[in-house]
């Protein structure tokens, strides 16, 4: 327990200062989005996701979620739990923990927010999302929502820092074909914007 006290004591220590941002997101870019250079516009929506850490059986822990296949953007993708800002929420970071409570079941009074990390925009959707970190002192347990959620994916600190788990493919993404870096997790590709999320995560904590 005190190694993962101690990891979170760094983390929010080292999110108080200048974030790697887009030189992190560029590693785990598609080559179309890199050449496209797309930014938000007018009818952009503010998005959060949150990325919540604890500890389990001796290993530090973080869950993603699987998308159900649904004729949509993002449907039988890899995320991190989250959605559209509401106007009850009074900033980003109460959108990223609404979300992860109403998608995952866990008990926000049992999450702390250490910080955020860059503000990443994503085209097909036109969002611009907000990833949010935080911790809890004990693995939660999930109550996933079917509707938005096919299985939550517990990955270990561990596994997502292996550098043998990246890779590079043609991606099919409704009709079309997307050349992109991509996370192997338990069988899953995580690519896009939660792999650009987890590249500036994993920049942040080497350099803690």
């Amino acid at each position: 327990m005190q190694d993962f006290l101690t990891f979170i004591e760094k983390l929010s220590a080292r999110l108080q200062h200048p974030l790697p941002a887009q030189e992190a997101h560029n590693l785990m870019a598609s080559s179309s989005r890199i050449k496209a250079k797309t930014t938000p516009n007018e009818r952009t929506r503010e998005s959060a996701v949150l990325i919540v850490f604890y500890p389990y059986k001796g290993e530090i822990i973080m869950p993603l979620i699987l998308r159900p296949a649904y004729d949509g953007v993002h449907g039988g993708q890899m995320a991190f739990p989250g959605g559209r800002a509401e106007r009850e929420d009074e900033n980003l970071i109460r959108t990223a923990m609404r979300e992860a409570q109403e998608e995952i079941g866990i008990r926000l009074s049992d999450v702390t927010v250490l910080g955020k990390l860059t503000k990443l925009y994503i085209p097909p959707s036109n969002f611009f999302v907000q990833p949010v970190v935080a911790f809890m002192k004990s693995r939660p347990d999930f109550y996933p929502d079917e509707r938005e959620v096919d299985k939550v994916i517990e990955v270990s600190l561990r596994e997502i820092s292996d550098k043998s788990i990246i890779g590079q493919k043609i991606i099919a993404v409704r009709g079309h074909e997307v050349d992109a870096p991509f996370y192997q997790i338990q069988e899953n590709t995580v690519w896009g914007a939660t792999a650009m999320m987890i590249a500036e995560l994993l920049a942040v904590i080497e350099s803690m």
